[in-house]
């Protein structure tokens, strides 16, 4: 992703991903693994003080912690420094508002990225390390053989009782995650990096998604049977209430 008129590396900003998030640190660790990118600004809370606190933590700028979101890309455009995209770490609902602005103006995400003359994409940070990477390269080359079952299982263990905390907070609430809980927080991942690394795409599912602690209203435990388009079979487990498990990714295939 270098810049082709300069050979520079490309300059990007997190919006989110400051004091107590979990995935921006991991943003920057991935977008910057390979050196072609680097970190040079943020708007990193919606509290201007932990936005600063953040651009400390990342040892940027102090003048490119930004209070704000509309403040960050107005003072971006600005610079001949400026950034080359932005990196959106928030809880789900303030995503679409953030792509939005980023890229000025549209009645649907969809019809900015169209007619927008930026690139816009989704990332999927595990892609990025290493052994993932070696992974997939191995698979294509051929030197297991042909793929006849894939397992990826994604357990986690912190929503396994009821919490207040902010980081569940609004995982748990339909109307800033939106109609998907652990499926749409850490199954997607799994479900990537299933595709990602095997280089097959799946053409059906049978999923089974639940709510294992009562009065939630998004699941927090689920499990997918898969179907590979090489005729493959796979299933997919993705849980937030195995109680003692972290953020235990992990892919098998045979």
């Amino acid at each position: 992703m270098t810049n082709d008129k300069d050979g520079r590396r490309l300059r990007f900003a997190l919006i989110g991903g400051g004091p107590g998030s979990f995935i921006g640190s991991v943003h920057r660790i991935a977008a910057e693994l390979d050196r072609e990118i680097e970190l040079v600004a943020g708007a990193f809370s919606s509290d201007a003080v932990r936005s600063a606190e953040a651009g400390a933590i990342f040892r940027i700028d102090p003048a490119r912690a930004y209070p704000d979101m509309a403040t960050m890309l107005q003072a971006e455009a600005a610079r001949p420094d400026g950034i080359d995209f932005v990196t959106i770490a928030t809880p789900n609902h303030h995503h679409l508002p953030a792509a939005r602005a980023a890229l000025e103006e549209a009645r649907e995400l969809a019809d900015v990225v169209a007619g927008a003359a930026v690139p816009y994409a989704l990332t999927y940070t595990y892609s990025g390390y290493p052994l993932v990477r070696e992974g997939r390269a191995r698979i294509a080359a051929g030197a297991i053989g042909r793929l006849t079952k894939v397992i990826v299982e994604y357990p986690q263990g912190w929503l396994a009782s009821t919490t207040d905390s902010k980081q569940a907070a609004w995982r748990l609430d339909p109307e800033r995650a939106g109609p998907g809980g652990c499926i749409a927080d850490i199954g997607v991942h799994a479900f990537h990096l299933a595709e990602f690394v095997t280089g097959l795409r799946v053409t059906q599912l049978l999923a089974d998604l639940g709510s294992v602690v009562p009065g939630r209203a998004l699941d927090d435990d689920c499990q997918l049977l898969l179907r590979f388009e090489n005729g493959a079979r796979g299933a997919l487990l993705a849980s937030q209430i195995m109680i003692g498990e972290r953020n235990g990714l992990s892919l098998i295939h045979i």
